[in-house]
């Protein structure tokens, strides 16, 4: 009876032990502000941070901005109210949010930045950047054109077609800096640009108006997945060009993507890792919340890496 009674004593203070310290770290409540979940990209980003969060028993309050300013940063000052204590913020444009950063200084709720940046400079307190490096992945991007038309034609020459992303945004900013970097090396190649906002409508629509007007198109780079797939359909559709034999790259290793290059239609899009630009960036925050602890690095930027059908396995994601 004694031994039973001693089981039952040890068991309630596992219990209580166990169950302290998950109300400990549910005291914490972490903002999550992103673009739109119309983005597939986004809605991967959103679950991963989810999965972090549940793995170390903290609440996630996450909202969508519809892909504008004013309502995100009419929900970064609804987490002020709520007293978050601390916010994961993608923002939409490098400066136009800036005035809800500054409310969070003011409110003293530490920040952290995840794949999009804010600009250089602006005269706010960000706790850490984490994100892919994006002028690298432009770089790469323009690599594997520049690669591919050496294999087609012998040199590197033709007709390049860039879909450009929102503009003001860090990551279509970057991306572009990288490809142009490289594609400025190439005199015989001509590169023709133009915005698809990140959006796959746009990217079909803006494709179609240069499969009417160039005679001649042997690549596509899309600064995102959603672009280039819009531009894929374009192709498809088109009497003009034949789509397997137009080079085309895209950017975010989506699910819709890594399908496409195992059909043989895409060639490849570069993998920026965004499960791991979540969890990095979540850590970061969570570790300053609970324990005061800052990062060693106030940027971390992951390595991105070409994903083609050789290599698919790769990828973050499946299909």
């Amino acid at each position: 009876m004694k031994r039973i009674g001693l089981l039952f004593i040890v068991a309630i203070l596992a219990f209580s032990c166990m169950f302290g310290t998950l109300a400990l770290a549910q005291e914490y409540t972490i903002g999550l502000s992103f673009p739109s979940l119309s983005f597939a990209w986004f809605a991967f980003l959103e679950q991963a941070v989810k999965d972090k969060a549940s793995q170390l028993g903290v609440n996630v309050v996450s909202l969508e901005a519809n892909d504008e300013v004013s309502k995100q940063i009419s929900i970064i000052e609804d987490m002020i109210i709520k007293k978050v204590n601390g916010v994961l913020l993608v923002p939409i444009e490098v400066e136009a949010v800036v005035p809800g950063v500054e409310a969070l200084n003011k409110a003293a709720i530490p920040v952290v930045t995840v794949d999009r940046r804010l600009k250089e400079g602006v005269p706010v307190e960000i706790l850490a950047h984490v994100g892919a490096d994006n002028y690298t992945g432009g770089k790469k991007a323009a690599e594997f054109i520049v690669a591919e038309l050496s294999k087609k034609f012998g040199d590197p020459k033709g007709t390049v077609i860039e879909l450009y992303g929102t503009p003001g945004a860090g990551p279509a900013i970057d991306r572009s800096s990288g490809f142009q970097d490289v594609m400025k090396q190439y005199p015989n190649i001509t590169v023709k640009t133009q915005t698809a906002n990140f959006r796959r409508d746009d990217g079909m629509q803006v494709m179609e108006d240069f499969i009417m007007s160039s005679p001649e198109i042997d690549a596509v780079f899309g600064a995102n997945d959603e672009m280039i797939l819009g531009a894929l359909e374009a192709l498809q559709a088109s009497a003009k060009f034949n789509v397997q034999e137009v080079i085309t790259i895209g950017f975010d290793a989506l699910t819709d993507a890594l399908k496409s290059i195992d059909d043989g239609i895409l060639d490849a899009t570069i993998e920026q890792f965004p499960g791991k630009q979540a969890a990095t960036g979540f850590e970061i925050l969570y570790n300053f919340v609970k324990e005061g602890k800052t990062p060693e690095n106030a940027v971390v930027l992951i390595e991105p890496a070409v994903i083609t059908k050789d290599n698919l396995d790769q990828a973050e994601k499946s299909f």
